[in-house]
């Protein structure tokens, strides 16, 4: 931490928009264009690209805004743990408050802006009210007047907007369909959303609580929350079977196979090491985290990946 002031200011703005984390957007962005290919059969370059871009500008909006509304109880974890977690963006100094504010705010409005594109070169009805939908999602999970994060539905919001809403608003601009039987499949990616939003908590337990933040594990604690994040994780592969039974003919049942298998073995990692994840063992909550997180980027990508091949080679045939 002592070095941060002989960062450069590309360092400081990498550092604040967190690109480690960022597979959690793309992901899902790949999984909704896929299953918006699988259902035209053919790629959109520019449907992927201005969901590329969409997705981009709404990451940026997410990751700013949510450090500048969370400068609060990140100066509390800072207090407490001096020496516990990594650099905090605003309280240690990386970037003042008002810049966050101000490139998250323009984030958001060139996502906007994108979404209006989308609009009118895609030809969609939706396409603007797709974009607000999205952000709107986030407005409500940190910002005031609702502050769902603070008060009890955070995850439940991230599972929506990260699970659901991002992949099928990627999924209608390359189809231009709101309703297709393999958008069943978003039932199981927002199980696995679920269990990652569930997990996200688990770092900040103490610090939530003393800054009043009501999430899962303020609430019912660590042990009980990362049975739930295993079982929910378990669910969403479930889910993929049940859609590939309700529609097997547009579904193959290898892309199926192929991501339950990442979940399978991923959750077993979790279960190895679910004893030593407990509250403010930092480094074991950090690779719990990292398992999980891998096990939801790898199925949905396998997913992805079947979906493609299906649509584009094989349609028709008996995969």
């Amino acid at each position: 931490m002592s070095n941060i002031r002989d960062w450069t200011t590309l360092q400081r703005w990498l550092y604040a928009i967190k690109p480690a984390s960022w597979p959690k957007l793309l992901v899902p962005m790949v999984f909704g264009q896929a299953l918006g290919i699988a259902v035209t059969g053919h790629i959109s370059m520019l449907a992927l690209l201005l969901g590329f871009l969409f997705t981009l500008c709404d990451g940026l909006f997410i990751v700013l805004l949510n450090d500048w509304g969370d400068e609060h109880v990140d100066r509390i974890k800072r207090e407490l743990f001096p020496n516990g977690c990594s650099p905090k963006t605003i309280p240690d100094g990386v970037l003042p408050s008002h810049q966050v504010l101000i490139a998250g705010l323009l984030a958001g409005l060139g996502a906007l802006v994108i979404g209006a594109i989308a609009t009118v070169s895609l030809g969609l009805t939706y396409g603007l009210l797709g974009a607000g939908i999205c952000l709107g999602i986030f407005v409500a999970y940190s910002l005031p007047p609702f502050e769902l994060n603070y008060r009890g539905g955070g995850e439940l919001l991230e599972m929506l907007g990260v699970g659901v809403a991002l992949p099928l608003f990627n999924a209608y601009l390359q189809s231009g369909t709101l309703w297709d039987p393999r958008y069943e499949l978003l039932v199981g990616y927002a199980l696995l959303s679920m269990a990652s939003a569930l997990a996200s908590g688990l770092s900040d337990e103490v610090s939530d609580h003393q800054g009043g933040k009501r999430t899962f594990t303020t609430m019912f604690g660590n042990r009980r929350v990362r049975k739930a994040v295993e079982v929910t994780l378990g669910l969403g592969g479930f889910a993929w079977w049940i859609a590939r039974w309700r529609h097997g003919a547009v579904i193959p049942w290898v892309a199926v196979a192929g991501a339950n298998a990442a979940v399978v073995y991923y959750q077993w990692q979790l279960l190895e090491m679910t004893h030593r994840a407990r509250t403010n063992a930092w480094d074991a909550l950090g690779l719990y985290k990292l398992h999980l997180h891998r096990g939801i980027w790898y199925a949905g990508l396998v997913m992805a990946s079947g979906l493609l091949l299906h649509a584009l080679w094989i349609a028709g045939g008996s995969l």
